[in-house]
């Protein structure tokens, strides 16, 4: 009984109700009770065959609350996890069904929706739906599509096929190709889709059984037509004669003896439903039996009801209680029959077949009229099938009505035994697949699930064809002895249809490795479900040079349309519809199948009007159609190139979207303005840009079309100036601003954005050299990269148009008149054939003991004299992996043995590449080696000591801006560079700006300071190496070419405008590169994100990726790896490596993957840069990374792309290294190019001038602004400006312009940081920091990077803060420019909104996704101790940490200089917080170790105040010299700051920092006395830097007596010695 549902963790309601609303019933009937346990107690796949009406639509519902049970907890429902997909046959079907279980499943909350063709959802529609009811088709376009696409195809977990017997009609490919695609995806994620499959009866139930992998005893139910809920009676009636016309009047007659209740006459032409009808009502009209079919209501009712329909027919029949019902019909006038029907209005109703299949109408008899029905595909008529007499007789009998039902077929006499026998004893039914097999091999391969032979076979394995030819092989024309396991058959089959694809060009196809791999044309095929018959009609009829009229052709000889016939009553309304609606001409006329075609399509544009509902029906379908293949032959065009045709195709298809033809104003898109007004418009030639540039007088009183212009933006975009920077005499960067020049409007533009195209066209050559799609918002930037040729041409045009709107598009031209192309490059230096240098060469022992090897490799043999005999400054650009290290060596032993007194620097982009070469030299050199990074601060004891000092940039800018206090920065004397071709990057101006300041320390101490830079192969090594003053004799820049293992190199370009689905269909890809290139060897995989490592990685595992070694790591490693990603891709093999895992995680992988006990690794970019790890292949996947700041994906630096490759080939074991490059198709060329040959590198210091600039006024270094001019004249900046003027913006390289060019520059840069109260300019051009305290907080701001606009924020914003909760908010939150590259990855701003529900202080619920917000969750998770969602977030704390010290330092400063005492003191608590992890009411004890919150109460209150009381004498041991601060990410100096104020003024009078305390410190403090005379009372604060609850205060008293006989000189100053 149906009271078993009831379920303890199910829902909470009664069980009555949950009966009623769900199954609309109190009791299961026989069928739905006897697969109750199956349907909704298990998970098991199902095949029910029962007879129509027999409820199988309720069994569907038991699946599907079955499927919501599961996901239900603590009596909530979770939706986001589970999608329901029913797939219905048809549309009408669909939407019946839509109806029915949106109305079942509303109470649960649950949201059905219909996908059709009819009713389109945005995504995020389909992320709100639980359930979607949707057509065969319509889901395999949608899977077709989803790859990777998370949000849908793989959150389904129950998918039901309605009407599963359908697999041997014409439709029956798609089904299977649905199937096979679910089972493979089941198969390959493991993941749980349950399918439940639905039928009518079948004799071969088990072979669909089988396709569905259904479990024979289980989930299999046969039910016979015993089983009908109403008694089925069938009457067979044969016709002899042969006369066709009297044939059709013993069929009329045949009808008219049953007709006498509810019937349904079945008819196989749509225009036969008419001329049946109307002659079924004529006959009972001669009969006088007309009263019999009148509406209950009377004639009234149906005159009344005639006019909610246009159709002529439908009106005309109504009244009499008769009327028509097929596929051709408007769906309203579909609806409305239904409803008349259900609700007896109607009592006969004349219909095609699709009704039987489509919506559930039941009738007391049926009756089928001719069993001959035409097939477009023979062009000749058949019998009809038996299935589709089993689903008509299916309708006859309503069980709330009738105790038995009729069912009539009129046949001709001969087939009268064949329907017999077929009823009888019915024929199994066949598959189709192998008419569409090459359509749906062609979708596998553009969709990845399918890459070679033996893939395509496997996948023919899951298909109902497979099941057949093994179960009836003779019908498919195989031996089945000599193959039973069709191996050989079906990979013949997938051989011939590869070639026939191949052979398209939709695919490539190696025959000789069997790899299949999809081409632009193939992939536009997939993703627009165009047959291949038609592309063969493309690839033979479409070229650049088409005009309209002959698209129209082409489109409508598409093999989409076969089944569209002309008939001969269509004939004379279509020679009308010719003259009076078609603008182009149509080939083929009247009278040819095509020639209709383009005749309805052209008709529909001209929204002419139609009599025929044949032809209404017929263009309908012609529209929906022909949109699709117009876009299809649109992406076609802009693949291939083609400017002209790509905008003409792209016209197009808005033509038909919007059925207006190009010509006509572009105002009729809106239904704002009357006809007369458009038409007067068009009469005058009146466009939009001609009336926008009118006044509002001339345009008159017509108030509508004023509005309309001014809020138009549909029809217009803005370019704001383009820059264009030349990279080379062949590239051009072009950067582009794009804003909506219009008024948004949510109505008529929706709320996401507007989608548009923009292509870069050379009008000369007819070449598109650029397009990319994009969503236009409040404003954006798009930046890429085009190709020029020389001679210039004299111009290119960049046009955008609109993908929705006509008359919306803008062209911007790129004019070259005045372009300058950058110098020609200075040819490579030539490898020479030397013979390898040995090791003793060196000549001293302890040095040659530190190489494994005996020789040097030819490019240190060739370089060997120059580093370590000589001085000269040397400049070193070749490929990763040339033993650049070991040449960094010879330089620095040079020092080592020539001036021992000297101290060497070497500098390394990353803290990951300090540490490597600080483990590595510490064991192998016996000279002093220090590290110098923001983790590692050593003293300054240390660092005098220091032979070898490895640093950062940063740092040693930091270090180096103060060289006149530190003796140490002058004794250097080599400065080693490594990659110096970052200068180009984000930091290369730090780069830029060391250089300088080593020079300028040089030519100050008079000691010259060696530099060696060590680069990649560069484009413009000359330019480098004379700003790095360095002679022919010091400059090496091999070529790309010359590394040691030789490099080849595969580029694959991926199509697809989404990130992530594009990621993920270079999975499949990346697999085979393994495959082919490294079967056995490591492979390193680098991805842009944490999150791509994993997905990545599984995706491999699905891929059936496996490792020979994985039991032994499972074995050992598996309970040390804490990740739990980690721990199940190691099993397999696969290690990941990113900054989100434990460093012990990181380390373990390490030593898996340089021991080869793991194949493959998958590592973030940073790893490039990172740890040397050397493969035999590298495979970048995806040369794109998320910014957070921008919000949008951006492009590596190209110096990135190739040190990733640098890693491909180890010395010691390969001949060759392999490299992949998996990129976006539209950026394949730019990589071809650039991978190839080397890439210049530009400076980067212009965006950042203001900074530096600011930091040398502070160091006293710039004075005026002719220093600065000076300055800059230093830079690689100022060289690159002369030889590249374009890319900096400027006109020409004459002596004027420049001086004109920096000058402006220097003044904007000082304006800058005059408005940001950093400097002050004077009126003799003099520049100083503004006071001395304000000098040396610069200072301060200048070795801690603060930037300029923080600088400007932090004047403005503190005095009134004296909470320091809202302080600490309104900085973090809201201002520190250094946290503005904090990246909120993807559905990082849902994570914010989480944790911010667990955090104290509110912020912006607006701003989940700011880098800011992010700061200040972060910095409160950190006070709070609480949980942070993912590891990522701990790697970030650490960076925010990072950055927090040195601004609060500078905020101190700034405070100090203003005198606001309530803020200094509050910065020095949030200090104490950030280092110890605590808030500032929190009690002081928790500082203690081991101390926590729930050992608080075990303190009394007279304790806790003695050890708030401390002294200040401390003893501790004196080696420890660090803060314990087990919460902050690094070691920290113990400090404390001394800071006098008066409190009643609020006002700070002094500040001094002083260091760690040993027994007893004495330290003074400077300070202004009052002016007047008279008493006053001053407070020191002394406050720790580290703990908190330590701070004190004393009150002192000051008497000030006037001064006797003051001498020149003395000041008001005091000082104040503390014990």
């Amino acid at each position: 009984e149906h009271e078993q549902l009831q379920d303890g963790d199910f829902f909470r309601s009664k069980r009555k109700f949950l009966m009623n609303l769900c199954l609309c019933m109190k009791r299961l009937n026989r069928i739905q009770s006897i697969v109750f346990e199956t349907a909704y107690n298990t998970n098991e796949n199902m095949l029910i065959c029962a007879p129509t009406g027999a409820g199988k639509t309720n069994i569907a519902m038991l699946t599907i609350l079955h499927e919501i049970r599961q996901h239900v907890q603590h009596g909530v429902i979770k939706k986001d996890e589970f999608k329901i997909v029913y797939v219905a046959p048809m549309k009408a079907l669909a939407a019946e069904m839509t109806n029915y279980f949106s109305k079942r499943l509303e109470p649960l909350g649950i949201t059905v929706k219909e996908l059709t063709g009819d009713m389109q959802l945005s995504k995020g529609e389909i992320l709100r739906t639980q359930m979607l009811v949707t057509t065969p088709e319509k889901w395999d376009v949608v899977t077709r599509k989803s790859v990777g696409d998370v949000a849908l195809s793989q959150l389904v977990k129950l998918l039901i096929l309605d009407e599963v017997h359908l697999l041997h009609e014409d439709r029956g490919p798609v089904l299977e190709s649905i199937v096979a695609r679910t089972l493979r995806q089941v198969e390959s994620t493991q993941s749980m889709i349950r399918i439940l499959g639905l039928s009518a009866t079948l004799p071969n139930y088990l072979d669909v059984a089988t396709f569905l992998h259904v479990n024979p005893y289980i989930g299999l139910f046969y039910f016979d037509s015993r089983f009908r809920p109403v008694p089925l009676g069938q009457t067979f009636i044969g016709i002899k004669t042969t006369n066709k016309v009297k044939n059709c009047e013993c069929q009329r007659k045949g009808c008219c003896l049953w007709i006498h209740m509810c019937v349904m006459v079945f008819v196989h032409a749509r225009n036969a439903t008419v001329r049946t009808a109307m002659a079924l009502r004529e006959k009972a009209k001669n009969n006088g039996h007309i009263c019999h079919f009148l509406s209950p209501q009377g004639s009234e009712y149906g005159q009344a009801e005639k006019q909610r329909s246009r159709n002529k027919q439908l009106r005309e029949l109504f009244p009499d209680g008769f009327s028509i019902h097929h596929a051709g019909m408007l769906r309203q006038d579909r609806s409305l029959v239904e409803n008349l029907f259900s609700n007896g209005h109607i009592k006969v109703l004349v219909c095609t077949a699709t009704l039987a299949w489509g919506v559930n109408l039941p009738a007391h008899a049926v009756v089928i009229k001719g069993t001959q029905i035409y097939a477009a595909k023979r062009g000749s008529f058949v019998d009809l099938g038996i299935l589709d007499v089993m689903q008509i007789f299916g309708r006859a009998g309503r069980p709330q009505f009738d105790k038995f039902g009729e069912g009539v077929i009129i046949t001709t006499h001969d087939k009268l035994s064949h329907y017999l026998t077929l009823l009888t004893q019915q024929n199994p039914i066949e598959s189709q697949f192998l008419e569409s097999l090459a359509d749906n091999l062609n979708a596998e391969i553009a969709l990845g699930t399918v890459t070679n032979v033996e893939e395509a076979v496997k996948w023919i394995s899951y298909t109902y064809l497979y099941v057949r030819m093994r179960a009836n092989p003779l019908v498919y024309g195989i031996s089945h002895k000599m193959d039973p396991g069709l191996e050989k058959h079906r990979e013949q089959l997938v051989i011939e249809v590869g070639r026939k694809l191949d052979k398209a060009r939709m695919i490539r196809f190696e025959e000789r490795t069997g790899f299949f791999s999809s081409t632009d044309l193939g992939r536009t095929a997939s993703h627009y479900y165009i047959k291949y018959n038609t592309i063969e009609t493309f690839n033979e009829l479409f070229d650049a040079h088409k005009t309209e009229g002959d698209i129209l052709a082409i489109v409508s000889k598409a093999e989409e349309f076969e089944q569209i016939k002309v008939r001969e009553e269509e004939i004379e309304e279509l020679d009308t519809l010719l003259n009076d609606f078609c603008e182009l001409p149509a080939p083929g006329g009247v009278e040819n199948n095509y020639g209709k075609i383009n005749i309805l399509l052209q008709t529909y544009i001209s929204r002419g009007e139609m009599d025929s509902f044949s032809l209404i029906s017929d263009s309908a379908y012609v529209a929906q159609n022909a949109a699709r293949i117009v876009r299809a032959l649109f992406e076609i065009a802009l693949r291939k190139r083609w400017p002209a045709m790509t905008y003409r195709l792209l016209n197009l298809s808005k033509v038909i979207d919007k059925r207006l033809w190009g010509w006509v104003s572009p105002l009729r898109q809106f239904s704002v303005l009357p006809p007369s007004v458009l038409s007067k418009l068009e009469e005058k030639n009146l466009t939009v840009d001609k009336m926008k540039d009118m006044r509002k007088d001339e345009i008159g009183e017509k108030s509508a079309l004023l509005k309309l212009l001014e809020t138009n933006g549909q029809v217009r975009s803005k370019y704001e100036p383009s820059t264009i920077q030349p990279i080379t005499r062949t590239v051009l960067r072009v950067r582009l601003n794009i804003a909506p020049d219009f008024t948004w409007n949510d109505q008529v533009h929706g709320t996401v954005g507007e989608p548009w195209w923009i292509w870069v066209e050379d009008p000369t050559n007819d070449h598109i050299y650029h397009s990319e799609y994009f969503i236009i918002q409040k404003k954006q930037l798009l930046v890429f990269t085009i190709p020029i040729f020389e001679p210039l041409p004299s111009q290119y045009y960049i046009r955008a148009v609109s993908d929705r709107w006509l008359g919306a598009e803008a062209v911007c031209i790129i004019n070259f008149q005045h372009l300058i192309l950058p110098e020609r490059h200075p040819p490579h230096t030539e490898l020479l054939d030397l013979q390898p240098l040995p090791i003793t060469a060196l000549g001293h022992r302890e040095y040659e003991v530190l190489y494994k090897f005996t020789h040097f490799n030819p490019i240190q043999t060739q370089i060997f004299h120059t580093l370590y005999h000589t001085d000269c400054n040397v400049l070193l650009g070749a490929p990763t992996g040339s033993g650049k290290t070991v040449a960094a060596e010879l330089a620095i032993f040079r020092v080592f043995n020539k001036y021992p007194t000297s101290k060497a620097v070497y500098i390394a982009p990353l803290k990951a590449l300090v540490r490597e070469r600080i483990e590595d030299w510490k064991v192998r050199i016996e000279e002093k080696v220090v590290e110098l990074t923001g983790d590692v601060t050593p003293d300054m004891k240390a660092i005098a000591q220091a032979d070898l000092i490895v640093t950062t940039p940063e740092k040693w800018d930091g270090v180096s801006r103060s060289w006149q206090n530190r003796s140490y920065v002058q004794k250097v004397a080599i400065l080693i560079i490594d990659e110096i071709h970052l200068l180009g990057d984000e930091r290369g101006p730090v780069l830029e700006v060391i250089v300088s300041r080593t020079n300028f320390i040089s030519s100050h101490t008079e000691k010259p300071v060696r530099v060696v830079g060590l680069s990649t192969a560069l484009a413009n090594a000359r330019d480098l190496a004379d700003w790095l003053n360095i002679n022919q004799m010091g400059l090496f820049n091999f070529r790309p070419s010359v590394r040691p293992v030789p490099l080849e190199v595969h580029i694959q370009g991926f199509p697809g405008q989404h990130y992530c689905p594009r990621m993920a269909s270079m999975n499949k890809p990346a697999f085979q590169a393994i495959r082919s290139h490294s079967p056995a060897k490591p492979v390193l995989i680098f991805v842009s994100s944490r999150r791509q490592t994993r997905l990545t990685a599984l995706d491999l595992i699905k891929s059936r990726y496996h490792c020979s070694h994985t039991s032994i790591i499972s074995k050992y490693f598996g309970e040390l790896i804490r990740d739990s990603n980690l721990k199940l891709t190691l099993a397999f093999g696969i290690g990941m490596h990113h900054a989100g895992l434990h460093e012990r995680d990181r380390k373990t992988v390490e030593e898996l993957f340089v021991n080869c006990k793991i194949q493959v690794l998958i590592a973030t970019s940073t790893l490039a840069w990172g740890v040397n790890f050397p493969a035999h292949l590298v495979i970048v996947k995806g040369t794109e990374y998320y910014d957070g700041k921008t919000r949008r994906y951006v492009d590596y630096p190209i110096t990135d792309v190739l040190q990733m490759m640098g890693r491909a080939g180890r010395p010691q074991f390969d001949d060759q290294g392999k490299a992949v490059i998996l990129v976006h198709d539209i950026k394949k060329d730019f990589y071809k190019k650039f991978l190839y040959e080397p890439f210049p590198v530009e400076s980067s210091l212009l965006e950042v001038l203001a900074d530096h600039l600011n930091a040398e006024i502070a160091a006293g270094t710039i004075t005026s602004k002719q220093d600065a001019m000076d300055y800059i004249t230093w830079t690689y900046f100022f060289r690159r400006l002369i030889m590249n003027p374009t890319y900096y913006n400027l006109d020409d390289v004459s002596h004027d312009t420049m001086n004109k060019y920096l000058s402006n520059l220097v003044e904007k840069s000082l304006f800058d940081l005059g408005v940001s109260y950093c400097i002050e300019v004077g009126e003799v051009r003099q520049i100083h920091a503004l006071q001395d305290l304000v000098g040396y907080m610069l200072l301060e701001a200048g070795n801690s990077k603060i930037h300029t606009p923080c600088c400007e924020m932090l004047v403005c914003l503190w005095s009134s803060f004296n909470s320091l909760q809202w302080f600490c908010f309104c900085f973090f939150s809201k201002n520190a420019q250094e946290y503005a590259d904090l990246p909120v990855r993807h559905n990082e701003d849902q994570m914010n909104s989480e944790l911010a529900k667990h955090l104290p202080i509110e912020v912006n619920p607006h701003s989940f996704d700011s880098s800011h917000t992010k700061t200040h969750l972060l910095l409160q998770a950190h006070f709070s101790h609480a949980m942070l969602p993912c590891p990522d977030y701990a790697t970030d704390t650490k960076t925010v940490l990072d950055q927090a010290i040195r601004i609060c330092q500078a905020m101190l400063d700034v405070a100090a200089h203003h005198g606001w005492l309530v803020t200094a003191l509050n910065i020095t608590n949030l200090v104490q917080m950030v280092v110890q992890g605590r808030w500032i009411h929190d009690s002081s004890l928790l500082t203690l170790p081991n101390i926590e919150h729930q050992h608080l109460y075990l303190f009394r209150y007279g304790i806790l105040l003695n050890v708030s009381r401390f002294p200040v004498s401390f003893h501790f041991p004196l080696l420890i010299v660090k803060a314990m601060a087990p919460r902050f990410p690094k070691a920290k100096d113990e400090g404390w700051f001394l800071i006098l104020g008066e409190v009643d003024k609020k006002e700070l009078i002094a500040l001094k920092r002083t260091g760690y305390v040993r027994k007893q410190n004495t330290v003074s403090v400077a300070f202004y006395t009052p002016e007047t005379p008279g008493k006053c009372i001053y407070t020191l604060y002394l406050m720790s830097d580290s703990y908190l609850g330590m701070d004190q205060q004393y009150d002192i008293y000051l008497n000030i007596v006037p001064a006797q006989g003051t001498t020149e000189g003395t000041d008001a100053r005091s000082h104040l010695a503390l014990n």
